[in-house]
């Protein structure tokens, strides 16, 4: 007894002493403490035992005596199997900043922290351009229009985006911009995407491009010309970077500017010889101004000693002679403004360079930079709007679409979707503020962004998808009522440009976060480097008190034992905990790929797809969160709350289950899966009561439904018609018409009302005659069925209406 007694008291001290990272000395105290015990209580094996495992700890985890033997050996294999970081991949790594993503990779993340990044909502004047201009430019668009009629936004419309001054939204007041806050730009896109082409031209600019370039890198002089310009429309920018040969590979490019002299004006003059050729150029075609990425060479050596300079980016107006430029692609169901740059012996004087000569070979981190913040808002931002207006146009529909004399909202086939639709607006709403909000304090999340991107495109691919099934035959027939047809066939854009979602899911965000924002990775490779022995013990043994604390963690909290404590309520805080234990087994897993894989880690993609995937849950599971902390907490939100942090630590731990599967030590494996899951898997699908109470929500008239399509176009004052608008006036007198519904299929079904009587308005006019309702009731159900049958409609054509070559139409019948 008394050696279980001591066995226990032993596990349990080193326990403790691993979730605190304690350190080695304490360590030592309690083995060395009981194994006395146990030679001095008549437990002699056992503190044997135990003082042999004091000794062990004391030599190797004691810094004075392990950085004599131990330190050097370990530092000596690490040289030898960690992998070599290229040039591209550190600019890569060391672009933006870690902030809660390396919480969670910490494995014991500080929900305070979280919490701290305070909410000071939009300006009015944010808000009074969220609420007036961007519903005037909602208000414009048709997507049959657009996309069939025009290929192109409306001309008054291009007058109001740049009279509005929508392309300079990050430009500063001082140079004539709106200078909105990274919140108000993600929720203008948001709303903006009732329209694939009109949220793309107005995101580009905002986004990766010349204005953010300028903003950051420009010199003084390139500032004052262009950034004024780009504010108020009189320059349309681009930016060339991606090419035939150079895609998500951006580090590939065959553009070349070669260092060079030449006459201009009767003065030879220092410049650029630029040969390129770029594709999928999002406002190509109509840009003023080209931000071109292209090599810089100096094989004359012109400007200094080095020949590569490496990638530069220049700002080159469009007249430039030798350009090619004015062609268009023709993007997959959005006609938004793509095509082509070429060009051969373009020259430019070397102060077309953007922050001028000495920024020359600067431009993957420039483009780098830029790329963790743009990429947080522009895409994601779309995603979660066209998700929201997805999910309004399919709860209205759902509900005055009738079948078997119901409303298909009442069917759970119906509701299935149409809760999981939900669920990834609220996702994606959380994720896109809240991210947002970090970057309105200083933030500039890299992984993140990588996060966000891939995972919301991939929801809004989801949600469009689900809103096709709800609609049926109403959303595959195109026509100016098709309000979410030529979206739904425009969502691979998103999910294909700036970073394919296949190269982001595999590649970025583990094999970036994996080092960047892991506490001792990067100061483990910064002291090989250096050839640091002092810095990289103090590393390597804090990453090795990292992985025992999250062991600890891990199997401790796994078992329900000492549950963190976490700064939220009792609907968020069991989710909140649980998600720090999944952070403790996800830091666990992702040290242990990293130490049995070594350099081929980069190889193994599924599964760092995987480890990518645990991360990406964690983050969209704690946005969550965040925003329930923060928000007002409507009637029925608490369901969707759970439904959305259930579905969301499930795909967590699926990530975690296919790991282990898949790790090619099945021992390591297994090992992992009893530490990380000791009693099984936690989480299952979230259950369908959860899924019919949400879908009952969201196709009615509900503080939730309201909630969810805020910063979305619900006018009826357009220069367009709104389906979102008749949708939530027809929810809002549902409850008379339902009644009404069922007073007179009850009549018909008793034979109360002729056989004959077969649509809704003979047998409205039927019960009226028959006294069943009564004159106010019938003129109500008249314009109640008259709004529902133009919703329900679709457009059709002449024969001859969709060959462009009227040459070439069969005549069939044409006798």
């Amino acid at each position: 007894m008394l050696t279980l007694i001591l066995l226990v008291l032993a596990v349990t001290g080193l326990l403790v002493v691993m979730r605190r990272e304690a350190g080695a000395l304490p360590a030592l105290g309690v083995l060395a403490v009981l194994g006395l015990a146990g030679l001095l209580l008549g437990s002699p094996v056992l503190g044997v035992l135990l003082l042999i495992g004091a000794g062990g700890v004391a030599v190797a985890g004691l810094p004075a005596l392990r950085i004599r033997w131990l330190s050097p050996r370990l530092f000596a294999t690490f040289k030898e199997v960690a992998p070599r970081v290229s040039d591209t991949e550190r600019t890569a790594l060391e672009a933006g900043t870690v902030a809660w993503d390396g919480e969670l990779f910490s494995g014991r993340p500080d929900w305070q922290r979280l919490l701290d990044y305070r909410d000071e909502g939009l300006s009015d004047e944010e808000r009074a351009f969220l609420e007036h201009q961007c519903s005037v430019a909602a208000g414009m668009c048709n997507a049959w229009e657009i996309a069939r009629e025009r290929a192109d936004l409306p001309q008054e419309l291009w007058d109001y985006l740049k009279r509005e001054g929508f392309f300079g939204m990050i430009i500063p007041k001082a140079y004539g911009g709106l200078e909105f806050s990274a919140k108000a730009q993600s929720l203008v896109l948001q709303k903006l995407s009732i329209s694939e082409t009109l949220m793309v031209t107005v995101g580009v600019p905002n986004s990766l491009g010349p204005g953010e370039l300028l903003l950051k890198y420009g010199t003084q002089a390139q500032k004052d010309h262009y950034l004024p310009r780009l504010a108020d429309g009189r320059e349309i920018p681009c930016f060339g970077l991606t090419g035939p040969r150079a895609g998500s590979d951006a580090t590939a490019i065959p553009d070349t500017g070669v260092v060079c002299r030449q006459v201009v004006d009767g003065k030879e003059v220092l410049g650029l010889r630029l040969n390129f050729e770029k594709r999928w150029i999002t406002l190509a075609p109509i840009a003023t101004v080209v931000g071109l990425a292209f090599r810089m060479f100096d094989p004359d050596h012109l400007l200094g000693d080095e020949e590569d300079l490496g990638i530069t980016c220049a700002l080159i107006p469009r007249d430039t002679a030798g350009m090619e430029i004015g062609r268009r692609h023709h993007p997959i169901g959005s006609p938004f403004m793509n095509g082509p740059l070429k060009g051969r012996d373009v020259y430019v004087p070397l102060d077309t360079i953007i922050g001028g000569p000495e920024m020359a070979g600067q431009g993957w981190r420039m483009l780098v930079e830029c790329l963790s913040v743009g990429r947080c808002i522009t895409l994601p931002s779309g995603a979660a709007g066209t998700a929201r207006y997805g999910l309004g146009w399919s709860g209205g529909f759902a509900r005055i679409r009738r079948q078997f004399s119901v409303p298909v909202a009442e069917m759970e086939g119906v509701q299935e979707p149409l809760a999981r639709m939900a669920a990834l607006c609220y996702i994606a709403r959380a994720a896109v503020y809240q991210t947002a909000n970090t970057i309105d304090h200083g933030v500039k999340p890299a992984v993140p962004s990588a996060i966000l991107k891939s995972q919301l495109t991939e929801f809004q691919r989801q949600a469009l998808g689900d809103a096709m099934d709800i609609h049926g035959g109403k959303a595959v027939t195109l026509g100016p009522r098709n309000y979410l047809g030529i979206g739904y066939s425009a969502n691979p854009v998103a999910i294909t440009v700036e970073g394919a979602n296949i190269m982001t899911r595999n590649l970025m965000i583990f094999g970036q976060g994996a080092i960047r924002c892991h506490p001792y990775v990067l100061e483990e490779l910064a002291a090989k480097d250096a050839d640091d022995l002092p810095a990289f013990d103090r590393a390597v043994f804090g990453h090795t008190g990292l992985i025992l604390g999250n062991a600890a963690r891990a199997l401790t909290q796994g078992l329900g034992l000492g549950k963190p404590a976490v700064p939220f309520d009792t609907v968020a805080a069991p989710y909140a905990q649980d998600a720090a234990r999944l952070s403790a087994g996800f830091g666990l897993c992702a040290d242990a790929a990293m130490a049995s894989l070594g350099a081929s880690m980069k190889q193994r993609e599924m599964l760092s797809a995987r480890l990518g995937d645990v991360l990406s849950n964690l983050y969209l599971a704690s946005m969550v969160l965040k925003q329930w902390h923060d928000g007002a907490k409507v009637e029925g939100e608490a369901t969707l709350l759970h439904y959305s942090c259930r579905f969301l630590l499930h795909r967590a731990e699926q990530a975690l289950d296919e790991l282990f599967d898949n790790l090619p030590n099945q021992a390591l494996g297994r090992l992992l899966r009893v530490i990380v899951m000791p009693t099984g898997r936690r989480w299952k699908r979230p259950h369908d009561d959860l899924a019919r109470e949400i879908a009952q929500a969201v196709s009615r008239d509900t503080a939730l439904r309201r909630t969810l399509l805020e910063a979305t176009w619900q006018g009826s004052d357009g220069a367009r018609d709104n389906p979102l608008a008749h949708y939530n006036a027809l929810l809002v007198d549902y409850d008379r018409a339902e009644v009404l519904y069922r007073t007179v299929n009850k009549a018909y079904a008793k034979g109360e009302l002729p056989m004959q009587a077969l649509h809704p308005e003979q047998r409205v006019e039927a019960a009226l005659k028959a006294d069943i309702i009564g004159a106010d009731d019938a003129d109500f159900m008249r314009r109640y069925e008259a709004e529902v049958l133009e919703l329900l409609s679709v457009d059709d054509f002449d024969y001859d209406a969709f060959a462009s070559d009227k040459a070439n139409i069969l005549r069939h019948n044409a006798a």
